[in-house]
């Protein structure tokens, strides 16, 4: 079968599953959105090939990669055939060499169409990482601590609003609680790859909404060309009334571990001070949690009225956290005030 382009590969989810034959510690470091981990080697033999190549020679390597393959030859075909019951399926590497090319040759006798990438998961970073430096037209929302700006992006993207969700990506809500609850976060890799597909996806015929962040989220980063945009982009601030907030983060923590809680606040003791660091811990063993949620809000509340210096934006008051209402309001007034932006 021809190598195909990346648009090209990517576009041909009728022909079957992406199988990623890289080794499984590459896979974990990054892959394309949606691809299965097929690798033609472990970790270690990968290793050992690598060495074999550097210290001996390359024609000793490719012995060894024999040597290794063979005996796994039936179990990869059974495999292929439980992830692709047509027996379609497009499968790369990380340059679209000898590796990708020997798992062809094996599913191509066993009588699978296959589908190769011409040059392979490098190909892909490639791309992806000049998606961050295409011009955007966005809608930043923005927003004190306990706004609910994440329901309101979701609400939005229901009333058919496009939309990108930074920390649902980040699988991080961005505060130093924000890994309470959530998965493990992706690596920075696999992190700008899930984020550089979404971009794709989006139409270029309306703005996206998009929350205001930090460029670091949890451990990841927004990469710098869009972050650079987002900052730039018009912002629409959502201000929730304090209590409200209160209430909302209350009954929020309120339903976690209190050991994550009291973890969290030692993250930025500094930050906050020895007395309020002491009074919120007390408050999460007493399990008041409307005090220590104020308690912190006077650290973020600060933290965010600083990050809006010198930035131009519009508000929208709201005294609910109810996100189908706020999302109302918010895409009512950056249309009135952004009007040749409007979707």
């Amino acid at each position: 079968m021809p190598r195909l382009t990346l648009p090209d590969f990517l576009q041909t989810e009728a022909n079957g599953p992406i199988l990623d034959v890289r080794a499984p510690v590459e896979y974990t470091q990054g892959h394309i959105p949606g691809a299965v981990s097929f690798p033609l080697f472990t970790d270690e033999e990968r290793a050992r090939i690598g060495t074999t190549y550097k210290q001996q020679s390359q024609d000793k390597a490719v012995l060894l990669g024999l040597d290794l393959f063979g005996p796994r030859m039936s179990q990869m075909v059974k495999l292929a055939g439980k992830l692709a019951s047509n027996k379609q399926v497009r499968v790369h590497c990380w340059r679209g060499g000898m590796r990708s090319g020997a798992v062809q040759w094996l599913l191509e006798l066993a009588g699978f169409k296959v589908q190769l990438l011409d040059k392979g998961y490098k190909d892909y970073r490639h791309w992806a990482l000049a998606e961050f430096e295409q011009p955007r037209t966005m809608w930043v929302l923005g927003g004190l601590t306990g706004s609910g700006k994440t329901d309101v992006l979701h609400a939005l993207a229901a009333q058919g609003q496009p939309m990108l969700d930074l920390e649902g990506l980040a699988s991080h809500k961005g505060s130093a609680f924000g890994s309470i609850g959530q998965p493990e976060q992706p690596t920075q890799e696999q992190f700008e790859n899930d984020l550089a597909s979404q971009l794709a996806a989006l139409s270029a015929e309306a703005p996206f909404w998009v929350e205001d962040e930090s460029r670091g989220i949890g451990r990841v980063a927004v990469p710098g060309g869009l972050f650079e945009q987002l900052r730039m982009a018009p912002l629409v601030v959502l201000e929730i009334p304090r209590e409200v907030r209160v209430a909302k983060l209350a009954d929020e923590y309120g339903r976690q571990d209190p050991a994550a809680l009291a973890a969290s606040i030692l993250r930025i003791r500094k930050r906050l001070g020895g007395l309020a660091t002491k009074e919120a811990l007390s408050a999460i063993g007493e399990n008041d949690m409307p005090k220590m949620v104020s308690l912190v809000l006077d650290y973020y509340d600060k933290t965010y009225s600083h990050g809006l210096d010198g930035r131009p934006f519009i508000t929208v008051p709201s005294d609910t956290c109810d996100p189908v209402i706020n999302a109302g309001l918010v895409l009512a007034a950056a249309q009135a005030a952004f009007p040749t932006k409007a979707s």
